[in-house]
C-alpha cells in the first residue's frame, strides 16, 4: 500500500514531527527546553536548519502565551522591570531573527551542532546556577545595574531571536542578580520576555518569508504542530507534580548531549 501523501510529504513525517511537538510542549510546561526535541526533529525529516528553526518556533510559540498568561497576576509590583526590559527584549529579538536568515544555509547548518550545544548547556547549568543565585542578595538597583541589565536582555534578546532554546535560565539569573527573589514574579517577567523575544522573532520571520525569503516557514507542518504543542503543554501542567522538573529537565540534557555529539559528527566528521 502507498504512503499517504499530504501536500508532497508523506503522511509518516508528519505524525512524528507532531509527536515531536506534543513531547516539546509538554517538557516546555514542566522544565522548558522543548525546542531540543521539536528542532532535531525537524531536521530529522529533511528540513536544513534555517528552516527547521523558523517552523520549530512558529509551532511552539503559542504555548509560550499560555505559560504566560498563567503567570500573568505574579507581574503585579514589578511594573518597572518589565517597562524597561521589554524594548531590548524585542529590539534584540529582532535582530536576532534577521541575522538567523541572513546566515548563509551552509553556515547555519554547520552552526546546529553548536546551538544545541549551547542550550544543552544552559538547560543543565538551570540547577547550579538557581543554587548559586539563591546565596547571593539582591544588590542595589543603581542606574549601573539597569543598563548592565538591559544591555545583557538585549544579548539574551538577539540569541534568542537567532535560536532561542536556553534563554529562560540566563533571564531568571539577570533577574535574581537584579534583586528580585520571587520565583512566582521571576517566572512571570521570564515568560512575558520571552513572548516578545520569540513574537518578534516570527514577526520578522514572517515578514521575510513574505518578501525575501520564502520557503523558511514549513507551513504545512506549523498548524499541526502547533496543536500538539498545545495539547503536550496541557498535558505537561497535569503531570508536571507527578515527573518533577528535575527529573525532566535531567531527561533533555541528555537528549541534547546525545544530538550535539551526533551532529558534530555528521556535519564535521563525517
Amino acid at each position: 500500500m502507498p504512503p499517504v501523501i499530504v501536500d508532497g510529504m508523506s503522511i509518516l513525517p508528519i505524525i512524528t514531527v507532531m509527536a515531536a511537538a506534543f513531547t516539546a510542549g509538554a517538557i516546555n510546561s514542566i522544565a522548558g527546553g522543548g525546542t531540543l526535541v521539536s528542532f532535531p526533529a525537524l531536521l530529522g525529516i529533511g528540513l536544513t536548519g534555517q528552516q527547521a528553526n523558523v517552523t520549530s518556533t512558529l509551532a511552539l510559540w503559542p504555548g509560550s502565551i499560555g505559560g504566560f498568561w498563567g503567570h500573568r497576576e505574579d507581574l503585579a509590583g514589578i511594573r518597572a522591570f518589565a517597562m524597561r526590559l521589554m524594548p531590548p527584549s524585542l529590539i534584540g529579538g529582532a535582530l536576532g531573527a534577521w541575522l538567523m536568515l541572513v546566515t548563509p544555509q551552509k553556515v547555519f547548518d554547520q552552526l546546529v551542532p553548536w546551538l544545541i550545544l549551547a542550550a544543552t548547556v544552559l538547560l543543565a547549568a538551570n540547577d547550579p546556577v538557581s543554587k548559586l543565585l539563591k546565596r547571593i542578595h539582591g544588590h542595589e538597583r543603581t542606574p549601573g545595574w539597569w543598563i548592565a541589565a538591559i544591555c545583557f536582555q538585549f544579548i539574551v534578546g538577539i540569541y534568542g531571536g537567532y535560536f532561542g532554546a536556553g534563554i529562560g535560565i540566563l533571564m531568571l539569573a539577570a533577574l535574581s542578580l537584579l534583586g528580585l527573589t520571587d520565583i512566582h514574579q521571576m517566572n512571570g517577567l521570564k515568560n512575558l520576555l520571552a513572548l516578545c523575544i520569540n513574537g518578534i522573532a516570527i514577526f520578522a520571520f514572517m515578514a521575510m518569508e513574505f518578501l525575501r525569503h520564502p520557503g523558511n516557514a514549513k507551513w504545512m507542518l506549523v498548524l499541526p504542530m502547533a496543536v500538539a504543542a498545545g495539547l503536550g503543554g496541557l498535558f505537561g501542567s497535569h503531570m508536571a507534580h507527578r515527573v518533577g522538573r528535575t527529573t525532566v529537565r535531567g531527561g533533555v540534557v541528555v537528549i541534547g548531549f546525545i544530538l550535539s555529539a551526533w551532529y558534530f559528527y555528521k556535519t564535521y566528521a563525517a
